[in-house]
């Protein structure tokens, strides 16, 4: 039955990676030319799936805040990770359940003390990511460990791309059924309750899903670098336009192009994919903070500067 599901999910993976490169060969031999290897193929249809699913869940992160929550959890599977590779089990089943056990104690302790948010993040991604270090530092060979810490999406393989792709469709279809609940949730959990929706449910559930997303982006960008991935395409987004629509789409669209192209260029730069990931979506954000039209910061002093002018004559 494993056989049969790994042959078919290889066989999906194999069909999306020709449909895609039928759009990559379309474009310049220069442009094309590095992704005619095949971990290079798998890299890119990685980094696009990882790339819009941070996007487009960047966008709740902004609205609600969590920020540092994304930072929390992603430090928090690292003890996870350890003592998967001592027992020998697959790293995202001892991500998993440190990052949901450390979501679930975050939204426990915010809720039942007088504890604010951001404290009870710091309290549990702290001891979580201390305790990782402890383990990590009695194995012998932690080479392995540090992939899970700064990414590699340049060796990729199968079973991690078939996990992520299933995240991808999960966490998607999630969103888009429970989309006008997590509309009312995000902007006025008041009337959400008031409604007869079972808020907590959908806290913890949205805290859940963040962490899925963030065991499934291990392998791509790491624990380190997918807090920038989960946060500053929804940033940049929120600077650029004003419904929750847009917003998530542009997002999304920020986090595929911030992938591929960083992508792209560690490998003709031979340089660290996933830090590269975020340079490149950092400098997105930093274009639309100078000039996005309404709320940019030279656009904005470019505007003042015209009204004075026009006030004094």
């Amino acid at each position: 039955m494993m056989d049969s599901l790994y042959d078919l999910g290889m066989l999906a993976i194999d069909g999306l990676i020709s449909l895609m490169m039928l759009v990559v060969n379309l474009l310049p031999e220069s442009v094309a030319g590095p992704f005619q290897y095949a971990f290079m193929q798998r890299a890119l249809l990685t980094a696009i799936v990882v790339g819009g699913l941070c996007g487009m869940l960047s966008s709740y992160v902004i609205l609600k805040r969590w920020s540092l929550l994304g930072d929390a959890i992603s430090h928090a599977v690292l003890p996870g990770v350890a003592i998967a590779y001592l027992l020998g089990w697959p790293f995202f089943i001892g991500a998993f359940i440190t990052g949901a056990l450390t979501s679930l104690g975050i939204g426990a302790i915010e809720r039942h003390s007088r504890i604010k948010p951001d404290a009870a993040m710091g309290l549990m991604f702290t001891a979580a990511f201390a305790l990782g270090i402890v383990i990590i530092s009695q194995i012998a060979t932690s080479t392995h460990l540090m992939h899970i810490l700064f990414g590699n999406v340049l060796g990729v393989r199968y079973p991690a791309l078939m996990l992520t792709l299933a995240v991808a469709l999960v966490a998607v279809l999630l969103v888009v059924l429970f989309y006008k609940e997590l509309l009312i949730y995000v902007f006025d959990p008041v009337q959400a309750r008031s409604l007869g929706l079972n808020t907590g449910l959908i806290h913890y559930g949205l805290m859940l899903l963040l962490t899925v997303t963030i065991v499934a982006s291990l392998e791509t960008v790491g624990i380190i670098l997918v807090v920038a991935m989960l946060i500053t395409p929804g940033a940049t987004a929120y600077l650029l336009v004003n419904s929750l629509p847009a917003m998530m789409a542009l997002a999304t669209l920020i986090g595929m192009v911030s992938a591929v192209l960083g992508l792209y260029l560690s490998f003709h730069l031979n340089v660290a994919s996933g830090g590269t990931m975020v340079l490149v979506v950092t400098s997105f954000f930093a274009l639309a903070f100078l000039f996005a039209p309404q709320r940019g910061l030279v656009t904005g002093w470019v505007r003042r500067s015209l009204q004075g002018r026009a006030a004094s004559q």
